[in-house]
């Protein structure tokens, strides 16, 4: 089977969780290949119709795989290949590109959201939807013992290293909550997360103490799969599907928009060097899961 997948590289590079995925796919035999939307916003977008459509021509695969609202509006404009369509967080949860995203939604074959909370939003436009989140690659994400980790990435033995959930210029990501709540800990250090390459961002989870992600809005962040995969307690904002990610786990709490609160439950998280993730959470957020449920998504949309 072939597939296209139509994606922003507008910020110099594809996601890697959608990287991973594509990835997981071709271990199951399906061919693809890309078409990088390289401008910004909607006129961006649909400047980019005929270059798809030569890439459709050249590459003649059987299903269009957009990700993101804006590229399921474009990868739309031709209507001689089907379209599936996954929503990864702000193209739903922002209202004004949840209004695009709505063209989408009933132009696509077939839409994915990558959780429920998502689907809430815009249940009234759906037909043929599931809710698959991206997955994690065991191979890259695991845990290391953290002195290890420290000392590959040259960052202090004795500090408590609380790991936010992206770069500090993220203003969408609440900074000042997280920096606010992470203050009243004694020895405690928030420290951004970055890193040139996927093992770097692995060895960052390993390396720090405790997770902490403050968004107002996701859809399935990535970061929390990620410190689950690497056994680390995690403090959260109840956003996207984060709560059945970690519900019932010691060591995880859900919290308020409250620095305090916040606080608290980052010292709580603290007491444990390392958590117990239930079986069935690894498996469902497993790359490899992930990728035959897709191939499921594929081969239903050619067969209707």
């Amino acid at each position: 089977m072939k597939v296209l997948i139509v994606c922003s590289a507008n910020s110099g590079k594809i996601a890697s969780f959608i990287q991973e995925q594509v990835n997981a796919l071709n271990v199951l035999g399906i061919e693809t290949d890309y078409f990088l939307i390289q401008q910004k916003g909607l006129s961006g977008y649909l400047k980019a119709r005929k270059g798809l459509l030569l890439k459709i021509k050249d590459f003649n695969p059987q299903i269009v795989h957009a990700h993101y609202g804006l590229s399921g509006l474009l990868a739309n404009l031709q209507r001689k290949v089907p379209v599936i369509t996954t929503y990864h967080g702000a193209d739903i949860n922002e209202l004004h590109l949840r209004r695009m995203s709505i063209f989408s939604i009933l132009l696509s074959d077939y839409n994915i959201f990558v959780s429920k909370q998502m689907v809430e939003k815009v249940k009234f436009y759906l037909k043929r939807y599931s809710v698959i989140p991206c997955g994690v690659d065991y191979k890259v994400f695991f845990s290391i013992p953290k002195r290890d980790a420290r000392l590959k990435l040259g960052i202090n033995l004795y500090k408590r290293i609380i790991l936010f959930s992206s770069t500090f210029d993220r203003l969408d990501k609440n900074v000042p909550l997280a920096m606010d709540a992470v203050k009243a800990i004694p020895n405690a250090e928030l420290v951004e997360l970055k890193g040139s390459s996927r093992e770097e961002i692995s060895l960052l989870i390993n390396a720090c103490d405790a997770g902490l992600l403050t968004s107002y809005l996701e859809g399935s962040p990535m970061f929390i799969k990620e410190l689950l995969a690497c056994n680390k307690p995690i403090v959260s904002t109840n956003v996207g599907d984060v709560a059945e990610c970690i519900t019932g786990i010691d060591g995880c709490t859900i919290v308020s928009f409250n620095a305090e609160i916040v606080s608290l439950a980052l010292q709580y998280s603290l007491l444990f060097d390392s958590i117990a993730v239930p079986a069935e959470i690894l498996e469902r957020n497993d790359n490899r899961r992930i990728a035959k449920e897709l191939v499921s998504v594929y081969n239903s949309v050619l067969n209707s």
